[in-house]
């Protein structure tokens, strides 16, 4: 092995600097909520929207960032540095020129978008002046995401981290400017929160741009598009497809879900679901973050033909997995009285909230098997069988049955959980099983 190969280094230094980003970026999703509702409660509302709007359109950039981070450790892993040039530069125009459409789209047609949303008459103006500047600019998010791909499957996951927390600084500093600070006399509110939004996001570009151009072993170029290689792009789309549209039907079955949990009226069920999100989370964390360092070094041996590698990586990187998340699942059930009872004083909450962490517990052993084999699975090629097994999965189990076990069957937050956990725990036994089979190993996006 080549002293710079990926495979050599240990998943703790892969993985930690992953498990700090996905952090940092859950804070940045929070942090304007939480500090225009300080300013002013009523904006909250079109805030969320707003967020809520844009979190469901970026998923059309993940068409080719996931699979940007596919073929570059494949290539990286092959040793073919020569075609790498070619996939930077198509993976970066054809996201920008994507992004920017869509940019234009939201900016252009917001209004329209809040009255298909159904927006509250008394939320729309904030909500439109937080898209028209947030979301007039997504294509900044779209090209600080293909960046972290390249940089992550280069072996360079700390940068992504940096990045992020930069961020948040700079995102922080700015809302304080303009909603406390020296600038709150411009009485901008959520402009200003946008403002700093995406200020934030444009600094975050210029270093991941930097870094590409001083640290990174390739160059984007125009001249890497003439003439214009099909094959890159076609095979970007071949595999970014796919995951797109497994992103978009779970976001959807999600916004079922929750149509479930609402249906029940009770502010009871609607906080206990918030909460126990928000606390089973750092199981979550931690399993994704061992998924995509396992998925990195996967990518690179299977690159390189090394499939026995990949099968061992990925077992011994589940087992430890497993019983890490399996722990902090039962950590958080047994001192969920506590973590709960910081939020909130009501026992109906607590107690409930007691009753869905337990839950978690036997949804974690599925979950922790999906993220871990999944991506790894994606990492070596094997795209449509996990997207097409999630789907059918998350409607037929997790959707079906939450409805069956929570509103027929009158079982309430708890059912719509076990069917939740039911659904995870079919998918692990099912590509743990065709893990072992060896099926993915003829999937490679390289050329031999």
């Amino acid at each position: 092995m080549a002293e710079n190969d990926v495979r050599k280094i240990s998943l703790f230094k892969l993985g930690w600097p992953v498990f700090v980003q996905c952090l940092l970026s859950m804070c940045l999703g929070y942090v304007d909520t939480l500090m225009i509702s300080r300013y002013s409660s009523s904006a909250v509302g079109g805030l969320g929207n707003a967020n809520q709007i844009l979190g469901f359109l970026t998923l059309a950039f993940t068409v080719i960032s996931s699979a940007t981070g596919v073929i570059v450790a494949q290539y990286l892993g092959a040793k073919l540095k020569d075609k790498l040039n070619e996939i930077y530069t198509v993976s970066i125009f054809f996201n920008l020129l994507l992004s920017v459409i869509i940019s234009l789209l939201v900016f252009a047609g917001c209004d329209v978008i809040l009255r298909l949303m159904k927006v509250p008459d008394s939320m729309v103006a904030d909500a439109k002046t937080y898209m028209e500047i947030v979301g007039g600019f997504m294509f900044l998010e779209a090209m600080i995401d293909v960046y972290g791909q390249i940089f992550r499957n280069n072996g360079r996951t700390k940068v992504g981290m940096v990045i992020t927390f930069g961020m948040n600084v700079i995102n922080i500093v700015g809302n304080y400017l303009f909603l406390y600070g020296p600038l709150k006399h411009l009485e901008m509110g959520v402009k200003g929160v946008a403002i700093s939004t995406t200020a934030s996001r444009m600094v975050a570009l210029i270093m991941a741009m930097l870094y590409f151009r001083f640290k990174i072993e390739g160059h984007i170029s125009m001249k890497y598009l003439i003439p214009f290689p099909k094959e890159i792009l076609g095979k970007l789309l071949k595999l970014g497809l796919p995951t797109a549209g497994e992103n978009i039907s779970y976001n959807i079955a999600q916004l079922f879900i929750l149509m479930f949990v609402n249906s029940f009226n009770s502010e009871v069920v609607t906080n206990t679901k918030t909460y126990a999100t928000i606390i089973s989370e750092f199981a979550y964390l931690f399993s994704l973050s061992a998924a995509v360092a396992t998925a990195i070094v996967v990518g690179h041996a299977v690159g390189a033909g090394d499939y026995d590698y990949a099968y061992e990586k990925v077992l011994g990187t589940l087992k430890k997995a497993m019983v890490i998340s399996l722990t902090i699942a039962v950590v958080n059930y047994i001192i969920s009285p506590y973590t709960i009872g910081l939020f909130t004083n009501d026992k109906e909450i607590i107690l409930l909230g007691q009753k869905v962490l337990f839950v978690c517990v036997f949804l974690e052993i599925g979950r922790t098997a999906n993220l871990v084999i999944i991506n790894s699975m994606r990492a070596a090629g094997d795209i449509k069988f996990p997207t097409y097994l999630g789907m059918a999965s998350m409607w037929g189990v997790s959707v079906l049955l939450g409805y069956v076990f929570g509103i027929v069957l009158d079982m309430g937050l708890v059912g719509i959980w076990i069917a939740m956990a039911m659904d995870e725990i079919l998918r692990g036994v099912v590509v743990f099983v065709r893990w072992l089979r060896g099926s993915w190993r003829n999937k490679s996006v390289v050329e031999k």
